[in-house]
């Protein structure tokens, strides 16, 4: 593996590994059987109509991927592609990935409506960040609004930074994983444009290159369900791991 630096390249961490060989790590690791016993027929129905619909959202992302569009045009349909996926693929967790219109948002499932994950302002990358606080949280803390997390916004003192980075280390991760998985370029986001101190001395982008390293090292370490959408986003996003 690449030792992580002050501004680590994660890209460089990606294509340095066998994304074939870390598919097939997660299929191995999936809960699911391949072969549905009879008394759980409804089950592999909802499996089989998952598969047929995942082979179309390949196509799609094939097609979204080669298509000459605007900045703006491109991001909607990458964000509308993600949530239909999200939606499919977790469909019995009783969740949902939607747009959002203001600030992210997590809201737990309540009076036969199905959990909420809202994104910011349309973006891509926003989604997939909070699929992954979505994955890194349990049972318990999906029932609580926002996981049960304290957020302070940009203008954080030096302590409550620290406090940040230490809770957004696996997120970012995972996030990170996500991304790359897509074919996109990944970033640490410290979001501290406003921060009075100095931050010079932060390892937090090394934090999270040493964990995207340990869970492509070791894919048991990955969330359950972060282990689900790793897999399904390698499947489809990428042209030789579909058609292979």
């Amino acid at each position: 593996m690449i030792s992580p630096t002050a501004n680590p390249d994660f890209s460089a961490l990606w294509s340095s590994i066998d994304t074939t060989l870390l598919l097939q790590h997660l299929t191995d690791l999936e809960d699911t059987a391949i072969e549905c016993p009879m008394s759980n027929l409804k089950t592999c129905a909802l499996n089989s109509k998952i598969n047929t619909n995942l082979k179309d959202l390949a196509d799609q992302w094939q097609k979204l991927s080669k298509e000459s569009a605007s900045i703006a045009d491109t991001e909607k349909a990458a964000t509308n592609w993600l949530i239909c996926l999200f939606n499919t693929v977790f469909a019995k967790h009783q969740v949902i990935l939607a747009f959002g219109d203001g600030e992210p948002e997590y809201f737990p499932a309540q009076n036969n409506q199905p959990a909420r994950i809202e994104f910011a302002n349309g973006f891509f990358a926003s989604a997939l960040h909070e699929l992954s606080h979505w994955c890194v949280a349990g049972k318990e803390r999906r029932g609580l609004p926002d996981f049960g997390y304290w957020y302070a916004p940009d203008g954080r003192s030096a302590s409550q930074q620290q406090a940040f980075e230490r809770v957004e280390i696996k997120p970012q991760a995972l996030e990170c994983l996500f991304t790359l998985a897509c074919g996109y370029h990944f970033r640490v986001s410290q979001d501290n444009l406003f921060a009075d101190f100095d931050t010079s001395g932060s390892t937090f982008a090394q934090d999270v290159y040493l964990q995207v390293e340990a869970y492509i090292t070791e894919p048991v370490t990955l969330p359950r369900d972060a282990k689900t959408l790793l897999r399904v986003l390698l499947s489809v996003c990428n042209d030789k791991l579909t058609n292979s």
